[in-house]
């Protein structure tokens, strides 16, 4: 007998058991034993409780209240666009100073129940917030020729060295903005990260010319708020020549390089090329003077942005067990954050540091991020042909000493 048949014979026999006397009772709960195959202790007690009234039970919703408003939601999208579209684990720890930054200067107002819920956001909930306005990138390709002079002069220098925790020892690669071709002159960009605190110089070149290379890495040293102490490249051409190796020298300056074709060895200047110059630029090809001009302006307002108001996790340790591996992150904090926090760094250039992050809108640099992309995608490659001309009178290498008003 199925369950929908018994609870039927049950409601029919029920009322009739409970007004009769022994002898029909002891009829009644024979047959509906061998009715619905029941114990007959179980059938005694379901026929003497389903006759009893019962009060209705009132059933508690599921689902619990939602914590977060749309309010809080939409507050949230502004500040992570107004970040620059970090992740979450980057974002949260660096929320509550962002924040302030954005009611300092007036491009946010919040009610104090807003703000309230909107600094206590954990990682996880803000992935969740901010799923539906999510966005993904595309990959472009290498260009690095290899370098095979000098190799031997330059020590290698693995992931697993870089355990220096003071300030000046730095990973350099260049990136190529040369589209699906690496065929022709195209334009490229040298990243310089600082290990200890992630502070990073771009520069605009004209092309892989180590002339160039060593010209802009001068450029970048003078960028920087502490000494350089050591550098690390890979084995192009562009880095593995005398030119380089007889500036360190007389620099005194470490010179390493990596393994080839070993790019975890390079990981903090890798993870810069993707988050910072192929997030901003893009994967196009650009080509010419012109272009370079533009994109030495954008890459001018970018190393301020980035440095000052986009934090970064590092990792702290890794534990390996069996195929499991647990990584353990610091606080999400900015590289001006993280020069203020080094005991390596003179308190001069410190004092200079604060004083430009008081007169830093986040909002102001990124919309000029915004306008420089714009003006910098109309020489893409696909559009040389109508591209305006634009004569410099300035070295593009010097608009990125400038602080954009």
């Amino acid at each position: 007998m199925e369950l929908r048949s018994r609870r039927e014979l049950l409601h029919s026999v029920s009322s009739r058991y409970q007004v009769a006397n022994r002898k029909d009772k002891h009829r009644i709960l024979y047959e509906f034993v061998a009715a619905t195959g029941y114990h007959r202790k179980y059938a005694v007690t379901i026929l003497v409780q389903s006759a009893k009234p019962s009060d209705p039970v009132e059933r508690k919703p599921h689902c619990r209240s939602r914590r977060y408003t749309e309010s809080v939601k939409d507050t949230l999208a502004v500040v992570w666009r107004a970040a620059n579209r970090l992740c979450s684990k980057r974002l949260a720890p660096f929320l509550p100073e962002f924040v302030s930054a954005l009611e300092k200067h007036g491009h946010l107002s919040l009610t104090s129940e807003v703000r309230e819920k909107l600094l206590q956001i954990s990682p996880a909930t803000m992935d969740r917030l901010l799923a539906d306005v999510r966005r993904t990138g595309q990959r472009g390709m290498g260009a690095t020729r290899p370098g095979a002079l000098l190799k031997h002069q330059i020590p290698i220098r693995t992931f697993a060295d870089w355990n220096d925790l003071k300030p000046g020892f730095l990973e350099v690669d260049l990136v190529a903005h040369c589209g699906t071709s690496t065929g022709g002159a195209y334009l490229s960009a040298l990243t310089v990260t600082d290990v200890a605190t992630g502070w990073t110089e771009c520069l605009a070149l004209l092309s892989h010319d180590q002339v160039e290379v060593l010209q802009a890495l001068k450029q970048a040293r003078g960028l920087m708020p502490f000494p350089w102490l050591g550098l690390d490249t890979d084995n192009g051409s562009e880095f593995i020549n005398y030119e380089l190796l007889n500036f360190c020298r007389e620099e005194q300056l470490t010179f390493t390089r990596s393994r080839p074709y070993k790019k975890n060895d390079q990981c903090h200047v890798e993870q810069k090329n993707g988050s910072v110059v192929r997030r901003t630029v893009g994967y196009d090809r650009f080509e010419g003077p012109a272009a370079r001009h533009q994109m030495a302006a954008l890459y001018g307002v970018l190393r301020l942005y980035v440095n000052f108001f986009q934090p970064s996790l590092k990792l702290v340790s890794k534990h390996r067990e069996g195929s499991k591996v647990t990584k353990k992150y610091d606080r999400a904090q900015t590289p001006y954050q993280r020069v203020l926090a080094s005991e390596d760094i003179s308190e001069e250039a410190k004092t200079l540091l604060r004083a430009q992050y008081q007169q830093l809108d986040p909002i102001s640099l990124l919309r000029q991020l915004e306008f420089f992309q714009d003006s910098l995608w109309q020489y893409a490659w696909r559009q040389a042909e109508t591209a305006p001309v634009m004569q410099a009178e300035t070295s593009p290498l010097s608009l990125q000493q400038q602080t954009p008003s």
